[in-house]
């Protein structure tokens, strides 16, 4: 795809985002459109929010779970940046009108202490290199119309990223089995998902070094201080004014939040 087209549709992604305006599928629009266009789009997208003054405080990794990769017919992760002005604290309410089709994946995010460059990084160099791990959310939102996605679509669309919050409670990775500890995923006060770390490619750790090798052959590292989403552990969960969400991981505590 050249230039143009990847600066069109990078453009076109942020402006839906700020103006909260879903558009057609890039897929549709564009049949030979790569997974390396995407993320070549994805740059142009998130670079428009620099320009805004955001900066960069993390990294996600998105389709970890078998479900959701059958769904969009890849083999692999997807990931996507994280900005300064996606942060929510626990306790602050998310303003679903400043969303358009919002869904809340519950997991565990790192906090790294020093830098993780792949390619030939291990689940132990993860541990070394994490400060603390904590239950979080992640509130996702397409700017593709109707959460019509291919892979390409939701890379092109920076992983889907909407919002996060981070829960206040933090642990070393080193005092916790990620993979097996387990998750329940409450909303308005009701049971919706329990799962392990195990789910999310063998366990959150495993994840890590995933993004920090393929991330790490594009010259890109994760950085000390930064934040890495390690993959949804439940449901993509629709969420609407009103509703409040739960998550509990065992051995790490619980984190919440609510949306107006």
């Amino acid at each position: 795809m050249d230039k143009s087209k990847i600066e069109k549709y990078g453009d076109e992604l942020y402006e839906a985002l700020v103006n909260r305006k879903a558009v057609a599928p890039l897929t549709d629009r564009e049949a030979d459109i790569t997974i390396e266009d995407a993320y070549q789009i994805q740059q142009r997208m998130i670079q428009r929010r620099l320009d805004t003054g955001e900066t960069i405080i993390g990294k996600k990794i998105g389709v970890t779970s078998k479900v959701v990769m059958d769904m969009l017919k890849v083999d692999q992760p997807d990931f996507g940046m994280m900005t300064s002005g996606m942060v929510f604290n626990e306790g602050e309410a998310i303003d679903t009108s400043t969303m358009i089709a919002p869904r809340a994946e519950a997991e565990v995010a790192f906090v790294l202490k020093s830098d993780l460059q792949g390619p030939g990084v291990t689940a132990a160099d993860v541990l070394r290199a994490t400060e603390c791990v904590v239950p979080c959310f992640e509130i996702v939102d397409s700017r593709i119309q109707d959460w019509k996605i291919k892979i390409q679509d939701t890379v092109a669309d920076n992983a889907s990223c909407g919002v996060l919050v981070l829960g206040g409670l933090r642990k070393s990775p080193r005092d916790i089995d990620l993979a097996l500890a387990g998750m329940v995923l409450e909303k308005n006060g009701e049971v919706i998902s329990t799962s392990t770390g195990a789910a999310v490619q063998g366990s959150p750790v495993n994840a890590v070094a995933w993004l920090a090798n393929t991330l790490g052959r594009l010259g890109i590292p994760l950085k000390a201080g930064e934040v890495i989403l390690s993959g949804s552990q439940s449901p993509l969960v629709p969420v609407k004014a009103g509703d409040s969400l739960v998550c509990s991981v065992g051995g790490l505590g619980s984190t919440s939040v609510r949306f107006i």
